[in-house]
């Protein structure tokens, strides 16, 4: 198994800037382009966490990849090619100050909103009676904040939105809309797969020209949460926790440490056999969801994975 790929230092033809993301090392060239490249750090909670998980970035990324190209007859994104499994290169676009939540079911963060008590998330109201990962009625759309690096994301209502002219109104009716097209064909291509796409988050980007496109990942573990569909309604009648195909796991280890990325909490040291099994579900996930074989990119003995993206990205 490779050494995690936490960090890059690439020098690359007509850079002009870097900038490192949670998981992502994102290089600007000439002409509005961008050299994304995804490594294996491992973020919950809105929190970087000190150790990384082999072949991870090459999972989001492929998985990325697989999803962009299956969605962009129905809303256009930024990717141009793909040249090595852990890179992805497109055109760069300015994005939205909100990251495009969008929840079919209520688990993970808005389940422990409201078995809090909290009966309303960015500005939807939510009745009583609700169980643990039962699906609405119809998707909501409940927006984050697009904190910066080290930063928490924050709830935040449509209403809020328009109000701190973060989005225009204009353009925040085409998130709306591109968030419900690309949710509706994340369910149905789950659904093929025996899976059920339970919420995700997207992010959008405005051109040089104007353009609204889907920036960043879609449909990946990290961005997305997966339940099987086949004893989905079993397991909530007998109120039984679903079986997880996302990073939900690696976040419920967490707090089971203590640890929920608050003020003051100590990030817990993930053990070798941790990063192994992390590592290994990730990998079986892509196999699930996308439908083909993982093939790890491991390292030579002359040169690391650095190295190998370095070299795939010599001719640009």
């Amino acid at each position: 198994m490779n050494q995690p790929l936490t960090s890059t230092q690439l020098n690359l033809p007509g850079q002009q800037s870097f900038y490192q993301g949670k998981v992502r090392d994102v290089y600007t060239l000439e002409n509005d382009i961008l050299v994304m490249v995804a490594t294996d750090r491992i973020s919950a909670f809105d929190v970087v966490l000190d150790e990384g998980i082999p072949h991870k970035g090459q999972v989001l990324n492929q998985m990325a990849n697989f999803f962009l190209d299956h969605t962009q007859a129905l809303v256009p994104n930024w990717k141009l090619s793909c040249p090595h499994p852990n890179v992805t290169i497109g055109r760069k676009a300015t994005p939205f100050k909100v990251e495009m939540v969008i929840r079919g079911y209520l688990t993970g963060h808005a389940w422990r909103l409201y078995k809090s008590g909290e009966r309303s998330i960015c500005g939807l109201g939510l009745p009583d009676g609700f169980r643990e990962n039962e699906r609405f009625q119809q998707p909501l759309i409940t927006p984050t904040t697009k904190a910066d690096f080290g930063a928490h994301d924050e709830d935040i209502s449509r209403e809020a939105i328009l109000e701190q002219g973060l989005v225009s109104e204009e353009d925040y009716e085409i998130l709306e809309r591109y968030t419900r097209t690309l949710f509706e064909a994340g369910q149905s291509y789950a659904q093929e797969r025996g899976l059920i796409l339970v919420d995700t988050k997207y992010e959008f980007g405005k051109t040089a020209e104007g353009k609204i496109i889907l920036i960043d990942e879609i449909h990946t573990p990290d961005s997305s949460r997966y339940f099987h569909a086949e004893n989905y309604q079993h397991k909530l009648e007998k109120g039984e926790q679903q079986e997880q195909l996302s990073k939900e796991f690696v976040r419920q280890w967490l707090i089971n440490q203590g640890f929920q990325g608050k003020e003051n909490q100590k990030k817990p040291h993930l053990p070798a056999n941790f990063i192994a099994t992390v590592s290994q579900r990730y990998q079986k996930l892509y196999q699930k969801i996308v439908g083909r074989p993982f093939v790890a990119q491991v390292a030579s003995d002359q040169e690391n994975l650095e190295q190998s993206i370095q070299k795939a990205l010599h001719n640009l």
